[in-house]
């Protein structure tokens, strides 16, 4: 009996462990080379080291178990967007354009000058819209007779239509009127008859051509 006994004893002692570790390496899977958990994550010892399996290599090796082996993997954020394209400048639907920039005193040819780079511009930029109309009209000061001033003034808005013409509106659309000495922006500020350098230098802003758009819409 004490023979069965101590036998049966070995016996206990050799299977229990096996069976305790078996069911512990249940609750694990195996990767290609490390022993994992249910969560994937890999499974460590207790000395924190993850548990190799026979075919892990140094060139299987992952950062979480082996850092000194792997790089640490740098997230690179992706570049952002491009901005938008700023909209293009809106047309005003009215510009003021000094007559002694645009044409020589007395005169009714447009000349070179930044102000007739401006209506260039204004020009280029009515060829990408819809628009009903152009009204162009013309003034002078009040040094002159009346009949005078108004075929001057109609001489300059015509000088201002052949121009926008040229560079490409619509001559069709454009309306021109001569108001001569009307509508004064001075009023009685600038004193004296006589056509003094002083007063003709005071009455400047009466000397001037309005280009004014009608009904403009963006072409789609």
């Amino acid at each position: 009996m004490k023979s069965v006994s101590t036998k049966k004893l070995l016996f206990s002692a050799i299977v229990l462990p096996i069976f305790f570790s078996g069911a512990a390496m249940a609750q694990v899977k195996k990767s290609e080379a490390y022993l994992v958990d249910d969560r994937a994550v890999p499974a460590r010892n207790s000395t924190n080291l993850c548990w190799h399996t026979n075919d892990w290599t140094p060139a299987k090796a992952i950062y979480e178990c082996e850092p000194d082996l792997v790089p640490k993997k740098v997230v690179v954020a992706p570049p952002p967007p491009p901005a938008p394209k700023p909209a293009p400048a809106p047309v005003p639907s009215k510009m003021h354009f000094s007559a002694d920039e645009l044409f020589d005193f007395d005169k009714a040819v447009v000349k070179h000058s930044p102000s007739r780079d401006q209506l260039e511009e204004f020009a280029a930029r009515l060829k990408t819209l819809n628009y009903d109309s152009v009204n162009v009209v013309g003034y002078t000061d009040r040094i002159g007779s009346e009949e005078y001033n108004e075929r001057l003034s109609l001489r300059r808005a015509e000088a201002v239509k052949n121009h926008l013409i040229t560079h490409g509106v619509d001559a069709g659309k454009i309306r021109v009127e001569g108001k001569g000495k009307a509508d004064p922006i001075t009023g009685d500020r600038c004193k004296g008859s006589k056509a003094t350098k002083a007063l003709i230098a005071c009455l400047a802003p009466d000397r001037r051509v309005i280009v004014e758009v009608d009904g403009t819409r963006d072409t789609k």
